[in-house]
């Protein structure tokens, strides 16, 4: 009997265009779908999110020290505002989620299990920048201003509702993103966009871009800040590269030992 020739797998990968524009329409309709239902859940409980969010001004203001409105209708407005932001926070791991179902379908079977390693660990990622700025990065730039502000200057720091909140839920977002760094590295490296070597090559000019980009997403921000962004990007760079430099490595141990 002849040797039987393995069928070919009828992978996502051979998919038509059609076919990748049809699996966008519908990851896209599944990522704002999840963003409307974030949206109604963040507007019902809106309330503990303010007050999860006013820890850090408490922390160095004091309970006596509350945030002002300054127009009739601001409270409300930032109210939606907060809303909105919250939701665009809390719905950004799912919104993920569907962009890495998107390159999924796009991929050999033998290749989707990086993706499915990435999400979580993605998902992850931008929680655990979210909640490094609240709890380590926002009590103290808020001491920083403050005494800035003090001493420095001269007047007193009477923060408004609007605009602190804005400021706080706005650099928790740029934190959650800016966390993704391993993420990006690992995808370039493993996708050959990037050559590993070019990761190390290229280190300081990394270290000089990812000042700018900080620079450029912190406008206005305190020195503070702009450090506390700059150096755990530079950490997650590193991180990349040495869980690309593991995964290659060990990819070429299994490809040179199997038989010829």
């Amino acid at each position: 009997m002849g040797q039987k020739k393995n069928k070919p797998d009828p992978s996502p990968s051979v998919m038509s265009l059609g076919d990748h524009l049809e699996e966008l329409r519908w990851r896209i309709i599944y990522a704002l779908a999840g963003l409307v239902i974030a949206i109604i859940v963040c507007l019902i409980f809106c309330g503990h999110i303010i007050s999860f969010i006013e820890n850090p001004y408490i922390e160095v203001m004091g309970e006596e020290n509350r945030l002002q409105t300054l127009a009739p209708a601001e409270g409300i407005i930032s109210y939606m505002n907060i809303a909105l932001i919250a939701a665009l926070v809390v719905s950004s791991p799912w919104v993920f989620y569907q962009l890495w179902m998107f390159v999924a379908a796009g991929l050999y079977p033998q290749e989707k299990r990086y993706v499915y390693i990435a999400v979580p660990f993605s998902v992850s990622l931008f929680i655990a920048g979210a909640l490094f700025f609240i709890f380590f990065i926002a009590p103290v730039t808020l001491k920083f201003l403050v005494l800035f502000n003090k001493e420095i200057i001269g007047v007193a720091s009477n923060f408004t509702f609007k605009n602190y909140i804005s400021f706080i839920t706005i650099m928790m977002l740029i934190f959650g993103l800016a966390f993704q760094t391993p993420i990006v590295v690992f995808v370039l490296a493993k996708t050959s966009l990037v050559p590993l070597s070019a990761f190390y090559k290229f280190r300081k000019y990394v270290v000089l871009g990812i000042i700018v980009i900080a620079s450029a997403v912190l406008p206005g921000s305190d020195p503070f800040s702009l450090f506390a962004l700059s150096i755990p990007m530079y950490l997650l760079y590193e991180l990349g590269i040495l869980i690309s430099y593991i995964s290659i490595k060990k990819k070429k141990s299994e490809t040179n030992g199997q038989p010829r």
